[in-house]
């Protein structure tokens, strides 16, 4: 009775041992290759001297491209963008007004003009002389000389007081896009990962301010080795296996964004289905997150393009 009951306790581990292999080797050739989940980060930096005003974040916040939510002190930058705008109209009020100091030159000139009609029509009856019409056309060409160089004395003032004023315009500008990087705004749409500081410290340009992530598109970043990247192409639909603890998958489509050119030793924490592989290749998965992939965490990819799809090529 004994006897029997341990044979039968013997077939019984065995049976199981057998059947937890068989799962291993199932659970292995879920994937061809793994790796960890990533995704874009970005470090914000301030873009301006001066104290925090504001900064209205806090980790794990959602944040939408250009929102703004934080201010860096503009004070000085605003005064001396008032101080611009004054030199500006100071400057253009010393613009000369050309039709005002020409008009009494021209109208000199249309007066002479008349009384040259008249001398010309007394000398055709032999009532002037011909002295008298030779001094009216040359008092006309003086006053017609004085007016070119009034024309021309006035116009380069003009444009002189012109440049400075377009000077001015160009440093206003400058003060006024320091003055918009004094406002703190999320470059993407993504998750705030990290604050760095806070309200009330003071910001140097440079100074980190906050690490935000686009964590709605994640990335695989897998390894395979040489015989494997035959199977792969950019553009092409895998599945991907995304590990929660121990025992815990959950199935995700991904598609092949990037195939390094070049080998590299295999990571000590990436497995490929080939553990006597030194040499693996990088690949990266987009795949579109559900909220519950996070950075860090591990996953797997299987080709869904079989050998018999690459021969036919």
């Amino acid at each position: 009775m004994q006897s029997h009951i341990k044979m039968k306790t013997f077939f019984t581990t065995i049976i199981f041992i057998t059947s937890l292999l068989s799962s291993c080797v199932e659970e292995e050739a879920l994937t061809d290759a793994t790796g960890v989940f990533e995704a874009t980060e970005i470090i914000v930096s301030a873009e301006a001297n001066g104290k925090i005003l504001s900064l209205k974040i806090n980790e794990g916040d959602q944040l939408k491209r250009d929102k703004i939510i934080g201010l860096i002190d503009s004070t000085q930058l605003y005064l001396t963008k008032l101080q611009l705008k004054a030199s500006k109209k100071a400057v253009e009020s010393g613009k000369p007004d050309v039709r005002t100091q020409i008009e009494a030159t021209e109208r000199e000139i249309a007066k002479q003009e008349r009384e040259k009609e008249r001398i010309e029509k007394l000398l055709a009856g032999d009532v002037a002389t011909q002295k008298q019409l030779d001094d009216i056309e040359a008092a006309i060409a003086i006053l017609e000389s004085r007016l070119k160089s009034q024309k021309s004395s006035l116009n380069t003032n003009v444009t002189a007081i012109d440049a400075q004023s377009k000077t001015i315009d160009v440093q206003i500008a400058q003060v006024e896009d320091q003055l918009e990087k004094c406002k703190v705004k999320s470059p993407i749409d993504g998750t705030v990962l990290v604050k760095y500081a806070e309200k009330g410290e003071m910001a140097a340009m440079g100074k980190a301010l906050y690490k935000i992530a686009d964590v709605d598109n994640m990335t695989l970043k897998a390894y395979v080795t040489g015989d494997q990247l035959a199977k792969l192409k950019i553009g092409q639909e895998v599945d991907v296996l995304a590990e929660f603890g121990k025992t815990e998958t959950k199935n995700y489509q991904g598609k092949i964004t990037w195939i390094s050119s070049k080998s590299e030793f295999t990571p000590k924490t990436i497995q490929t289905q080939d553990e006597r592989a030194n040499l693996v290749y990088a690949v990266k998965i987009a795949v579109k997150n559900d909220g519950f992939l996070k950075i860090g965490m591990y996953g797997g990819f299987k080709s869904s393009l079989g050998t018999d799809q690459i021969s036919s090529k």
